[in-house]
């Protein structure tokens, strides 16, 4: 009988990864995340978490470059960073996450700093333009792991930052269960021109 009980313990325990920085037990693919998943499915957050991650995507660069073994924002860099700070700020309901990246010259370890370096001089780029840092859930350095261009080489495509949206400020108090599409499209709803007025004459 206590075998019994124990399996699913340890089946559940399988599906825990430990977050060495914060010491947290994250779900790692395991019915956990699968629930979660779901749950933000039939309660409209994830659906709407896409559309604002389309949007962001096609509204602005989510990507900026580095230099070699630098984590220094460029002129370009910054004015990249300026467009989407200016489109973060519109929506003070909405949460990101900054993924740092680096090219494959180096080791593991080396780069997996070198990738939070720049997430953070993005993080750091925000915050100057008036961004709180709570809104911005995660920094996250995935080093040379996933790059542009397959290359052991220089490749300055890879050595870059992706700001992605992660999700919606819950609590925020412009922010009701259920509103997530008044949200996405509040901008348009405030925009709108009401028709005009056409006389038709009959002969």
């Amino acid at each position: 009988m206590k075998r019994l009980i124990a399996l699913p313990i340890l089946i559940a325990l399988g599906a825990c990864t430990t977050d060495q920085a914060g010491g947290h037990l994250l779900r790692d693919g395991g019915l956990g995340h699968a629930t979660a998943h779901n749950i933000a499915i039939q309660n409209g957050d994830k659906k709407f978490v896409v559309e604002m991650a389309s949007r962001f995507a096609e509204e602005v660069d989510n990507t900026v470059n580095f230099a070699f073994n630098s984590a220094a924002l460029d002129a370009h860099a910054r004015a990249t960073l300026k467009k989407q700070a200016d489109w973060i700020k519109q929506f003070p309901e909405v949460r990101f996450r900054v993924y740092g990246h680096t090219d494959a010259v180096g080791s593991d370890a080396y780069n997996q700093r070198l990738g939070k370096r720049r997430a953070n001089a993005v993080v750091n780029f925000f915050a100057s333009q008036g961004i709180s840092r709570n809104r911005l859930e995660a920094l996250v350095s995935l080093g040379e792991t996933d790059p542009v261009v397959a290359t052991q080489e220089r490749e300055r495509q890879n050595r870059r930052t992706v700001t992605e949206v992660s999700g919606f400020v819950y609590g925020h108090p412009t922010l009701l269960d259920g509103q997530y599409a008044a949200v996405i499209y509040r901008e348009y709803i405030a925009s709108a021109v009401p028709a005009t007025e056409v006389e038709v004459v009959l002969e």
